[in-house]
């Protein structure tokens, strides 16, 4: 048995297909094949069923694959070990991040990062958290910008800060006309909302103690998963929608005579790096924290009057 052996299986496992595994190994087909079917015939047992399409594990392959990912990244604390010893940072950084955190964090911090830290190679995705939560449980990113808490046994949450949310309302609505408001003053008729799969679309229902979806407006239902575009559809047609501070900061004038705060305590979400339990690269994911928390404006660092809102 060995490590490239188990790097293999875990591949075929991730990808569900052995053309996909060899690609992101940098192996033929036939090789990674080869292999795999080595550490079969020593184990004594299959580990994938290739009649089915796209391959998946035996029951057993299952439970070896789960041995083989924590023997793998305990093989790759070894060099952590030597990283560690290094004063300079140096390699790839794998990070997955959310749509409504992405644009008001990475634009203010990633030059930033890239001049104090050239060696390392910083990859970022924008995706779900669903899809950040599976690849973290895969191993094929290192960590995860998320809001938290999400209540998985298997991953670390480290909470950098806690931002709170606000109302931006257009003229017509009621709750331009009062200074301060509470979750009470909301209309779910005129709030414009994110789509199913977002996490703070969640968290805007649990502001307003609603749970259930809204149409927003009675004859049209709008989608979306951008918060930039909830804020033009409240310049544009009205209505009301509930944004996550940190959006605010490149308001205009004009625009920022629309938002509206709550009275305390204040809603907020935890935004929170987020690993897997057996996580590596510690000392650049603490560099990325520390970047995003020289940015961040000193009362979000602290949920003191808040209320954290769940994420589901």
């Amino acid at each position: 048995m060995t490590i490239t052996q188990l790097e293999y299986i875990i591949a075929v496992d991730t990808y569900r297909s052995f053309v996909a595994a060899a690609n992101k190994c940098f192996v033929t087909q036939p090789t990674l094949s080869m292999q795999v079917q080595k550490l079969e015939d020593t184990l004594g047992v299959k580990i994938f069923d290739r009649s089915k399409q796209p391959v998946v594990p035996t029951e057993l392959g299952e439970e070896i694959i789960a041995q083989a990912r924590i023997l793998l990244a305990e093989s790759e604390k070894i060099k952590e070990i030597i990283t560690d010893r290094q004063k300079e940072l140096s390699g790839e950084l794998r990070v997955g991040i959310i749509p409504t955190v992405a644009p008001y964090i990475l634009p203010k911090i990633l030059n930033s990062f890239i001049d104090k830290y050239p060696q390392v190679k910083l990859i970022v995705w924008e995706q779900t958290t669903e899809q950040i939560i599976q690849q973290l449980k895969l191993g094929t990113l290192d960590c995860g910008i998320l809001s938290t808490p999400l209540h998985e046994s298997s991953l670390t949450e480290i909470p950098v800060f806690y931002e709170n949310f606000v109302a931006y309302a257009s003229k017509n609505s009621k709750l331009f006309k009062k200074k301060a408001i509470t979750p009470d003053d909301i209309d779910m008729e005129e709030i414009w909302v994110l789509n199913e799969g977002h996490c703070m679309r969640e968290q805007v229902l649990n502001i307003c103690q609603r749970r259930k979806a809204t149409r927003g407006f009675q004859h049209f239902e709008y989608n979306t998963g951008s918060v930039e575009t909830l804020k033009r559809m409240v310049d544009m047609n009205n209505g009301a929608t509930i944004l996550p501070e940190l959006a605010l900061a490149d308001m205009s004038d004009k625009q920022r005579d629309k938002v509206r705060y709550f009275k305390s305590p204040e809603p907020a979400r935890e935004v929170s790096i987020v690993t897997h339990r057996n996580f590596l690269k510690r000392r650049m994911i603490e560099a990325l924290k520390n970047e995003i928390l020289e940015f961040v404006p000193k009362r979000l660092r602290t949920k003191k009057k808040k209320e954290i809102m769940e994420t589901a």
